[in-house]
């Protein structure tokens, strides 16, 4: 971007007034915190090597660049065979404090994107997610959407409708209310304590599903598969509940989880989906290499 320093100090503010909406839409299209940062950088630098007259509307701008940035990588690991999607994958969460009294941040928690989400959105082609979490997580209009893609905007909008019944059909009913959500979280956590297989069974949807990602590493054919059932699921519980006790209440993409960093020990997040008071999906994260992306100081009370 050529021009005075002061023309480059006004352009640094006005693309930090838009970089959390960005860094918004790449984690929505690519599920990993790092990568997000990644691709709204890039963003930047493109920024910088454009001239500040060329640039019009800066939001539709750096809309257009951060998705196409998102969408090369989005086809690349397709091409690359990269983090198979397998019963076990689990995106990268967002933890944030339990307890809050600031507007902002609850207006945060509102913008939230849960991890059953996240896990459909894995599912669906390059094209179709970028169309689906533009227009309908996003609200930006076919017609913007469409030279990104480098299609019709008729043939955009049907990407983003086929997309729209995939992610209806596959994402699970959940449970919005925080407090009943803290309820069902401090009765698996209180009977995780205890090693009360009963109560678990009794917070446990029967039909529920565990993903474990440990990540690549530690995947073999047995890894790669989801647990299913209350039994095998509170079996596991119990078998890593000695870990219980260093975990704590925190809100994992906008719902309660738990988050687990013992001092010298293995950290992990998990978020849950709960439903008619019982919890339906669990998702842990304990994949040490893409833990240290995730700010798990976030999630303590100031």
């Amino acid at each position: 971007m050529t021009g005075t320093g002061g023309d480059q100090d006004v352009m640094a503010r006005r693309f930090e007034e838009h970089r959390g909406r960005l860094r918004a839409m790449a984690y929505r299209m690519l599920g990993s915190q790092a990568e997000a940062e990644d691709a709204v950088q890039e963003a930047w630098l493109k920024l910088t090597r454009t001239e500040a007259a060329a640039v019009g509307n800066l939001g539709g701008w750096l809309t257009t660049v951060t998705g196409r940035v998102c969408l090369d990588l989005l086809r690349g690991r397709r091409a690359r065979r990269e983090q198979p999607m397998d019963e076990t994958f689990v995106p990268d969460p967002v933890v944030q404090p339990l307890d809050r009294t600031d507007p902002e941040e609850e207006a945060l928690r509102g913008d939230s994107v849960g991890l059953a989400l996240l896990v459909v959105l894995e599912t669906l082609g390059p094209d179709e997610r970028l169309a689906f979490v533009l227009h309908d997580l996003f609200a930006v209009p076919f017609d913007e959407i469409a030279p990104i893609l480098e299609r019709t905007s008729a043939s955009t909008r049907q990407l983003a409708s086929r997309a729209r019944r995939r992610v209806r059909d596959a994402t699970p009913p959940a449970e919005t209310d925080l407090g009943r959500q803290r309820q069902v979280m401090e009765a698996f956590l209180a009977a995780s304590r205890g090693g009360d297989f009963e109560a678990l069974l009794a917070v446990l949807h029967p039909d529920v599903v565990l993903r474990v990602d440990a990540g690549a590493l530690a995947r073999g054919a047995a890894a790669s598969k989801a647990v299913h059932g209350a039994r095998t699921v509170a079996a596991q519980a119990l078998a890593f509940s000695r870990f219980a006790g260093t975990a704590r209440l925190v809100l994992v993409n906008g719902a309660v989880g738990l988050a687990n960093a013992p001092q010298g020990g293995p950290a992990s997040v998990m978020g849950v989906t709960v439903a008619d008071g019982r919890i339906t999906h669990l998702y842990i994260l304990s994949d040490p290499d893409r833990l240290r992306h995730v700010d798990l100081a976030a999630g303590e009370a100031g």
